[in-house]
């Protein structure tokens, strides 16, 4: 099979029905490469379903989508093997020191040992916790797990990095030293597909889509979508599309 790298992710009528509930109805979008993409929507509008069929960790019930080329029917492993993923909930072993975990996941992607002890390096000095390598991941305060879950979850250089709410739970200094990670990624041509509940991080992406219901009802630049809705920020469109109220700008 052809891989199609003109796109990181291209979603066409992507749909997914758990009985007759229908969780994701007929999406349709595609994401460029090195674009940091918002992926918004309220709980239970259909974010998690959509993710984990790109991911491909769910099965759709019919639709087309590739993600980094790979076709999300046949190549769920290809898929695996080229993306990155962080969810709100964290994801490192607290039992672990720092440099016990970036060697569990380098092993897990493959890494040679002497490739691990190099990523580790870079990644501690990059975080500015070198010092820290040998203590339990338990001792650090929350937002620098998250860093440190974010540089582990791109260890194996993947195209695309999905971002399930990354930052729920930091503060807001925190949230934008997080940020600053993203927009370096990003610069280096790495993709990131990133969901939120915070809708002033909605503001940093090049492009949103908001679902509703299973839908996306909107999809474009922030400063295009305030103009569209005549409100001067993206809160204001998410409240008017997700939660049908009536917000002047």
């Amino acid at each position: 099979m052809t891989r199609d790298l003109s796109k990181a992710v291209t979603v066409d009528k992507l749909t997914k029905k758990f009985g007759n509930f229908i969780a994701t109805d007929e999406i349709t979008f595609e994401v460029d490469k090195g674009e940091i993409f918002g992926f918004l929507g309220a709980n239970g509008a259909g974010k998690t379903t959509a993710i984990k069929m790109l991911c491909g960790l769910l099965t759709p019930t019919y639709g087309k989508a590739t993600v980094a080329g790979f076709d999300i029917y046949k190549q769920t492993e290809k898929i695996k093997q080229n993306i990155g993923y962080m969810s709100q909930k964290f994801s490192l072993y607290e039992d672990l020191t720092l440099f016990e975990n970036i060697r569990f996941y380098g092993g897990i992607y493959g890494l040679s040992g002497k490739e691990i002890k190099l990523k580790a390096k870079n990644i501690l000095s990059k975080l500015k916790i070198s010092e820290l390598a040998n203590k339990k991941v338990r001792s650090l305060p929350l937002g620098w797990k998250q860093k440190l879950a974010f540089s582990l979850s791109m260890i194996h250089e993947p195209d695309i990095i999905f971002l399930d709410e990354p930052t729920g739970g930091v503060d807001p200094i925190t949230r934008r030293q997080f940020w600053e990670l993203i927009y370096e990624a990003a610069d280096n041509g790495t993709t990131i597909f990133v969901t939120t509940h915070y809708m002033d991080e909605a503001e940093y992406c090049n492009r949103v889509s908001i679902m509703v219901d299973g839908k996306i009802v909107a999809l474009d630049k922030p400063s295009e979508l305030k103009k569209q809705y005549s409100v001067d920020s993206m809160d204001g469109v998410f409240q008017i599309l997700a939660r049908g109220t009536s917000v002047k700008g």
